[in-house]
């Protein structure tokens, strides 16, 4: 299903990179309360969830890059790493849309993708499949989601910055919805094959 890791796994909790992965997780509900203050009569703050955003991206890239150089893989940062990837798409989306800056059709196109590989994960479950690892398609997909963000909530706003920032933030917004998709789609035929080959070997 996806490229499996060679290098030996560790069940230690407290390494770099899960320490990386925890912080990603606790800036979340940080960047939802910046992203959403001007919705609630405070002051526009886009500038520091543009920061929580930046630093979520760094360590998103060190978190991997630590475990794999000092063989500091664990079960723990495999769940850790997507799931921070998953958060800040999703109070992105919630923040980004309640601010009237995403149009609700790509919100729906984005929740729904993600329902369909929980569905799979169910099913995964039921068969005795533990949870995929990411993959590289799914993580270009986030990847192209992660600058289309930063770069649409720069949009709002008037003048030749925010009005570049639009045209590339949608550009990236398109490639990560079909990227999104696509990775999607294989996940189901592969899990689709997994239940097959079960069934037939039964």
């Amino acid at each position: 299903m996806e490229v499996q890791e060679t290098r030996v796994q560790t069940d230690r909790v407290f390494t770099i990179p899960n320490i990386l992965s925890m912080a990603r997780l606790a800036g979340v509900p940080l960047f939802l309360w910046l992203i959403l203050l001007p919705v609630f009569g405070g002051p526009k703050a886009d500038g520091w969830a543009l920061l929580v955003l930046m630093l979520s991206g760094i360590s998103d890239y060190l978190d991997g890059k630590l475990a794999r150089r000092w063989n500091q893989i664990s079960k723990l940062g495999r769940l850790l790493d997507p799931a921070a990837d998953r958060l800040y798409i999703l109070s992105t989306l919630l923040g980004l849309t309640w601010r009237e800056i995403l149009p609700l059709w790509l919100t729906a196109a984005l929740l729904a993708r993600e329902l369909m590989l929980l569905v799979m994960v169910g099913i995964l479950r039921k068969h005795g499949y533990p949870p995929p690892q990411v993959n590289f398609l799914g993580k270009a997909a986030t990847f192209n989601l992660m600058y289309a963000f930063p770069l649409l909530l720069l949009s709002d706003g008037s003048g030749w910055l925010p009005s570049l920032a639009a045209i590339f933030g949608w550009a990236f917004a398109g490639w990560g919805t079909t990227l999104y998709w696509w990775a999607g789609i294989l996940y189901v035929v592969q899990v689709r094959r997994l239940v097959q080959a079960e069934t037939a070997a039964d």
